[in-house]
């Protein structure tokens, strides 16, 4: 179903923030400060309750079949290296999930190797980020220990990782004077950052865990705080926000699908915010993506779930070993037999015997053509993970 086209929008005096002179690119140009959260006005819930209902119940069923999954930290595992690529797509790489899992597989050369490692090193940032929310609340430190980690080498490493911007940036234009926007100058970060860190942690508004979600997203995102990696960041801070909140119970909710999808809209959307304060037509698109990327993760779990159970009973006269390699190949979608004897300990005739058993089943394929260092892949498996994985035209 497509998004309504774009309507008139009533400037909202009450949620407009301040305009600064500021000096970028040697051009004198006017910077937004955004007036901290939560909006004033308050945000009108009730257009928005449907899509809050229907949102809540997707991520319940999501919920529901995450426990009922043969691994939810396999499903987690998949799921996050998606959401790296596809968050990393939208910022213009043309990496897809199989050039970072073979890259991560160490199997196989000649991919476009910055944009593989681009998209790594956000796998990096996001596992930092979860791992960390056991010992550090979501703060402006962990924000920044997961820049770090997204552009600690490649094209990033000499944009400052770690540390905010200690200069202007701007968004969109080839120059600071015709910019789409220019956000906060340096001496104004503190303070925009101070009172985005409060919100987070905030318990008097009352407002719910998914509406809250969706205005940090967009107070970072026009706080634009880094000199690169903000999209990503901001992106990541969804998810984080929610896993604090326990909703989802696993982090398995990511939202750069349906934005890659719709990036359009997303980007308008962002800008009539800053311009008019026109947050519940964000929160309504919002939340349809929450609703729609929980019901695309259900439906993946369940078509993965079944594959699993289906190939499994096909390789039921295969024997033990049969089992054990189309296993392992749940975790290592790209394998040599090689690796996959290292991960089991069986002998290498006994997995290239195995591996035999699943290419006459249509289970595996080979992909290199080579008689020697062969590479498989678990082909309707890999089919599921990549759905909406294409890059983006450059």
């Amino acid at each position: 179903m497509a998004l309504r086209p774009a309507a008139p929008v009533t400037a909202l005096p009450g949620r407009l923030g301040r305009h600064v002179a500021t000096v970028a690119g040697g051009e004198t140009v006017r910077a937004f400060i955004p007036p901290p959260l939560p909006p004033d006005p308050p945000i009108d819930m009730a257009p928005l309750l449907q899509r809050l209902s229907a949102a809540d119940q997707a991520l319940g069923r999501l919920d529901g079949i995450a426990t009922l999954l043969p691994s939810h930290a396999l499903f987690l595992y998949m799921y996050v290296r998606k959401e790296a690529v596809l968050s990393s797509q939208i910022e213009g790489t043309q990496s897809t999930l199989a050039d970072l899992l073979q890259f991560e597989a160490a199997q196989r050369a000649g991919t476009a190797f910055d944009d593989v490692r681009e998209v790594s090193n956000y796998v990096a940032a996001m596992q930092h980020g979860l791992e960390r929310l056991a010992s550090l609340p979501l703060s402006l430190r962990l924000i920044r220990e997961m820049h770090a980690h997204l552009l600690r080498d490649g094209r990033g490493a000499a944009k400052d990782p770690g540390a905010f911007r200690r200069s202007q940036n701007w968004i969109g234009g080839t120059r600071p004077g015709n910019a789409l926007f220019v956000p906060p100058p340096p001496h104004e970060l503190a303070a925009c950052l101070g009172a985005l860190e409060a919100f987070i942690h905030e318990d008097t508004s009352g407002l719910p865990v998914l509406i809250k979600a969706g205005l940090l997203h967009v107070q970072f995102e026009t706080i634009h705080p880094f000199l690169d990696g903000n999209g990503r960041i901001g992106r990541l801070l969804v998810t984080l926000y929610l896993c604090t909140q326990g909703v989802p119970r696993q982090p398995l909710l990511y939202l750069s699908l349906f934005l890659k999808a719709h990036r359009a809209d997303y980007y308008r959307l962002l800008q009539e915010v800053r311009e008019h304060g026109a947050w519940e037509a964000w929160l309504e698109f919002f939340l349809r993506g929450v609703a729609e990327t929980a019901g695309q993760a259900f439906q993946a779990a369940t078509r993965i779930t079944e594959l699993f159970q289906q190939d499994r009973a096909r390789l039921a006269d295969a024997g033990g070993s049969a089992l054990r390699i189309q296993e392992l190949m749940q975790r290592h979608p790209y394998a040599s037999s090689a690796v996959l004897a290292r991960a089991s300990g069986l002998t290498a005739p006994t997995v290239n015997a195995a591996l035999a058993a699943l290419l006459r089943h249509g289970i595996v394929h080979e992909t290199t053509g080579r008689r020697r260092g062969r590479v498989f892949a678990y082909t309707a498996y890999l089919a599921i993970l990549n759905e909406g994985t294409e890059p983006l035209p450059r």
